[in-house]
């Protein structure tokens, strides 16, 4: 990255206060990377988990199939879905406090035994398929922050502190360079006006 910069003091020091500042919040942005890289993982591996238990409770009714045809799905509806919102390193991710269900009256005469034991069975599913779907969503915000957090990494690492140090150095050696000549200039000026009081 090209750092524009001034040769004078002032510049370096500037220059020495924005490298400081980037070397002291390095390590604080690794970890936070390191964080949400172990969160992402933990939220990939829970959806996973609940996308094996929403399988296995469909198959668990696969042998139901001709009853659910008689089933009226209107019976049950997804009324709210509570949320609050956690913080995970410094990330707002939503989380899932509470689904409220409605439920349609119904004949328990007219209707079949099992349209009660049916609706219990759908609040299941949905339960587990939202769940499911905040899992995947904390997965993709949390991955996105990491994803900018190892760029910001990156850029530091990589790009902004090798930078700053090499127009340190520059500057360091054009002020030295600088000191030199001025210091030689001063030397030959007093030899010849040594040289010039010797002939007088």
């Amino acid at each position: 990255m090209a750092i524009k910069f001034q040769y004078n003091k002032t510049a370096l020091q500037d220059l020495n206060k924005q490298l400081q500042i980037r070397v002291r919040a390095l390590p604080t942005i690794k970890n936070k990377e390191t964080a949400l890289r172990m969160e992402v993982k933990k939220a990939k591996d829970d959806a996973a988990l609940l996308d094996r238990k929403l399988q296995e409770k469909i198959e668990a009714y696969d042998y139901m199939d001709r009853l659910w045809a008689e089933f009226d799905g209107g019976l049950i509806t997804i009324k709210d879905v509570e949320l609050s919102v956690k913080k995970i390193a410094g990330v707002k991710t939503p989380v899932l406090d509470n689904i409220h269900f409605e439920i349609r009256q119904f004949s328990l005469i007219n209707t079949p035994d099992w349209f009660y034991d049916g609706i219990t069975v759908l609040e299941e599913l949905a339960t587990v398929g939202i769940e499911r779907d905040f899992f995947y969503r904390k997965m993709n915000l949390l991955d996105h922050a990491r994803k900018k957090t190892t760029q910001k990494v990156n850029l530091y690492e990589k790009v902004q502190i090798p930078g700053y140090e090499e127009a340190i150095l520059k500057i360091k050696r054009f002020l030295e360079d600088e000191e030199n000549l001025d210091k030689s200039s001063q030397k030959i000026v007093k030899n010849r006006q040594q040289q010039a009081e010797e002939i007088v």
